[in-house]
């Protein structure tokens, strides 16, 4: 993961905010509503987030209309910025797997 892309991709507005709520899989409509961003702004967010490795698409769901929808849920767990002796060093620490799995199946279940 590239630092610069990382710094980046964090410091445009709404990002932090996605990846806090990404902790569970949403579509980019449910992030819309759930942060009360422009639908548009937020497929750009989301856009950003998935090219510097933040954010995954993690599923295709159906929606509510019987239309496949992409879900995303971050990659990271954490994030350390460290600005010392005149050095940027950025240190991710991505979902363990296990996290994953047992997000998808609090996913599944919560669903029926």
């Amino acid at each position: 993961m590239e630092s610069d892309r990382t710094l980046e991709a964090l410091g445009n507005e709404y990002n932090p905010d996605i990846l806090r709520a990404a902790d569970q899989a949403h579509s980019a409509q449910e992030f819309s509503d759930l942060l009360d961003i422009p639908i548009a702004t937020c497929y750009r967010r989301i856009e950003e987030l998935t090219g510097a490795g933040l954010l995954e698409l993690h599923d295709r769901v159906l929606s509510d209309e019987h239309r496949r929808t992409n879900v995303y849920r971050r990659e990271i767990d954490e994030i350390v910025i460290d600005f010392q002796a005149n050095e940027l060093n950025v240190q991710v620490t991505e979902r363990p797997e296990v996290k994953n799995k047992l997000d998808d199946v609090w996913r599944t279940i919560s669903e029926d």
